[in-house]
């Protein structure tokens, strides 16, 4: 286990709050550099010297900046081995492991992007994920497995996935099927994420009032 501290660029209730999720969920020494997304500051020089893309997350570790949040997952649940969250490589489930974090970025959010933007579908042959309705359900036939996309065993990967249908369905671009709803519902009940919520919602709202105090005056 490592004892240094990682440091998380994060803005509530972004992608970065699965990685600070995982973060609680390995128990991991953090801290955090907040990032005000209301304010424009992840457009802002300072962070654009971190990554230039402006996105969250990204982390700071050992002299090492890990950007895209599957490398930070991958990064961090290897690093933590005793949390039991990433299976070894040589172990059988590394595989699909790597199969489902990598779905995630490779399918999933081009498909939920061109569903949101209302984009022209893409000629099957030119699209990263085919159609959105096969990709969802080829999700969805694996996490009906359950309890978890690899079965009994609670991984990474569904700390990620069980965030990002969450969000999904709020935004109702992801339909609530029952299988869906048992999963996001099984994982977001967990403590990581329940703190992670009220946190968010907290830091949000101090973001929201400081702008509209800057606009004030």
């Amino acid at each position: 286990m490592t004892t240094d501290t990682i440091t998380l660029f994060h803005s509530p209730q972004s992608r970065s709050a699965g990685a600070l999720t995982l973060l609680k969920e390995l128990g991991a020494p953090y801290q955090l550099h907040i990032l005000n997304m209301k304010a424009g500051e992840q457009r802002q020089a300072p962070y654009l010297a971190i990554n230039p893309l402006g996105k969250v997350p990204a982390i700071l570790h050992n002299g090492a900046l890990i950007t895209e949040q599957v490398a930070i997952f991958i990064y961090l649940a290897d690093l933590f081995p005793e949390a039991g969250l990433a299976p070894a490589i040589g172990d059988p489930l590394r595989g699909p492991y790597l199969r489902w974090l990598v779905y995630y970025a490779a399918c999933y959010e081009p498909g939920l992007v061109d569903r949101s933007m209302n984009n022209p579908k893409a000629p099957l042959a030119m699209s990263p994920y085919g159609d959105f309705d096969t990709m969802l359900a080829t999700l969805e036939a694996q996490i009906a497995r359950g309890p978890y996309l690899l079965g009994e065993r609670l991984t990474a990967a569904d700390i990620l996935w069980g965030l990002a249908l969450n969000w999904g369905m709020m935004f109702k671009m992801v339909p609530e099927s029952d299988v869906i709803v048992d999963y996001t519902r099984r994982l977001t009940a967990r403590p990581s994420f329940t703190s992670v919520a009220a946190e968010d919602t907290e830091l949000a709202a101090r973001h929201a009032a400081a702008v509209a105090a800057a606009a004030a005056t």
